[in-house]
């Protein structure tokens, strides 16, 4: 059986508030997962998020570092590839052990092909994305978490 709360932080990066609300309760009600969600609803927002900088550097918190990020392609602001090209030039200390899986409403091939480019898509998914799809996300990048 494979336990989602092996992960303590996933970042969801959309800015549909359906897509939000179907990820939410898919990790929380569907997958009784307890750890910590967070949602950027663009590409510029997760990486104040990444880096606490924004609205993120407010009264000296630090926000825990993700280790899903479940990213949306089409966003205002900075989309989802946007955001990748200006990931990969983070501080390796910052983007190093996130798991970072593309979600999309597209059908485009050429959104696929584009992001199997990025080193740093681990998954490329339709959404809605699925429990299966989910926890064979967790299984694929952490499963090693539960054999210890």
């Amino acid at each position: 059986m494979i336990d989602i709360n092996i992960i303590s932080n996933i970042l969801l990066v959309d800015d549909d508030q359906t897509s939000l609300f179907l990820q939410q309760h898919l990790l929380t009600d569907v997958c009784k997962y307890s750890g910590q969600i967070h949602e950027c609803h663009n590409g510029k927002m997760a990486l104040d998020y990444i880096e606490n900088k924004g609205e993120f550097a407010s009264n000296g918190k630090t926000y825990p570092k993700p280790e899903l990020i479940l990213l949306d392609i089409n966003m205002p602001v900075m989309n989802g590839f946007e955001f990748l090209d200006a990931y990969k030039l983070l501080p390796v200390e910052l983007r190093g052990g996130i798991v970072i899986s593309m979600l999309t409403s597209s059908l485009n091939k050429l959104d696929k092909d584009k992001a199997e480019k990025y080193q740093d898509v681990s998954d490329f998914i339709t959404k809605p994305i699925t429990k299966e799809q989910l926890l064979t996300i967790v299984e694929k990048h952490f499963g090693e978490r539960m054999k210890s």
